[in-house]
């Protein structure tokens, strides 16, 4: 069915693989997976982890119609800037990454005033 899919739906059916790999790795346990990961499988399972922890993180800060139009404009910024591996096994990996890291300097942004408190950001 993958390679009848038309090429607007090739990355919503990755971003579904993508989506469900998690659940199924921790459906099984991920025993002794430690991240970064070694393998394809395993660093996109970190990937993911990640994603989803700097989501949670957002999820709190921002109302959701607000959080919901960031994660379409990060969706389709991280699917356009990696669309050269989009029939690549990396992909899934690579387009998560891309979320978290927007999602983490979007976090950033909500430090206190003269970064106070953010090391990362001190001056």
């Amino acid at each position: 069915m993958l390679a009848v899919a038309s090429a607007p739906v090739k990355p919503l059916l990755t971003l579904c693989v993508l989506v469900a790999l998690p659940t199924a790795v921790s459906a099984n346990g991920p025993k002794g997976i430690r991240c970064p990961g070694e393998t394809t499988v395993e660093m996109r399972y970190c990937a993911e982890l990640s994603w989803q922890q700097s989501t949670t993180r957002l999820q709190r800060r921002l109302p959701t119609a607000l959080l919901n139009q960031w994660q379409e404009a990060t969706r389709a910024l991280c699917a356009h800037a990696y669309r050269p591996f989009l029939q690549g096994t990396i992909y899934p990996q690579l387009v998560a990454g891309c979320d978290d890291h927007l999602n983490r300097a979007l976090l950033k942004e909500f430090a206190p005033v003269n970064n106070q408190g953010d090391l990362e950001r001190t001056p």
